[in-house]
């Protein structure tokens, strides 16, 4: 019943080798060289995580904040996407491992290809393909055509009021 309890991330991830640091000390995680294009679900106890040389481009946001124990972490060697959704690792990293964090060199987008990742700027980490998500532009298209409708119903209005004095005038004169 003990393997029954266990979740997730008290597991060795499938992909990595896992050695024990001692009793209470941790565990060393090696995921490098294993051509891993996502970071996999990690234990909680994890002291050492090596993930250098694999094809992982970005981090999910939260991925690695259950790694409270965590002393060492090696990163480098991979394709990293340096867009809007590294800030995560950068952050991350900053707090984590900033020895770790100065061998990290972005791969793409072209303007920042070869750069190290702790040297971008927020103008230079801004590098998304939609800012604005479809929706937004969904909703402006729609607002734009409300106004324009209450503009030309507001004319209409202002117009047949005009219009209707004139023939109110007309007829006092004609009686």
């Amino acid at each position: 019943s003990l393997l029954f309890h266990m979740t997730q991330t008290e597991v060795c991830p499938p992909s990595c080798n896992c050695k024990s640091l001692g009793e209470m000390k941790g565990l060393h995680i090696d995921c490098s060289s294993r051509k891993l294009t996502e970071v996999p679900a990690l234990p909680v106890n994890t002291k050492r995580l090596y993930l250098q040389n694999n094809s992982l481009t970005s981090v999910p946001p939260g991925a690695l904040d259950s790694l409270h124990s965590l002393e060492e972490v090696k990163i480098f060697d991979n394709p990293w996407n340096c867009n809007c959704h590294i800030l995560y690792l950068k952050l991350w990293l900053e707090d984590i491992s900033a020895p770790s964090l100065a061998n990290i060199r972005c791969a793409t987008p072209g303007p920042v290809r070869m750069k190290p990742l702790r040297q971008l700027t927020g103008n230079e980490l801004g590098i998304c393909k939609r800012l604005l998500p479809i929706k937004c532009l969904e909703f402006f298209w729609r607002d734009l055509i409300l106004i324009a409708g209450a503009i030309i119903t507001l004319i209409l209005v202002a117009w047949a009021l005009k219009f209707s004095k004139k023939l109110v005038c007309q007829i006092n004169l004609s009686q």
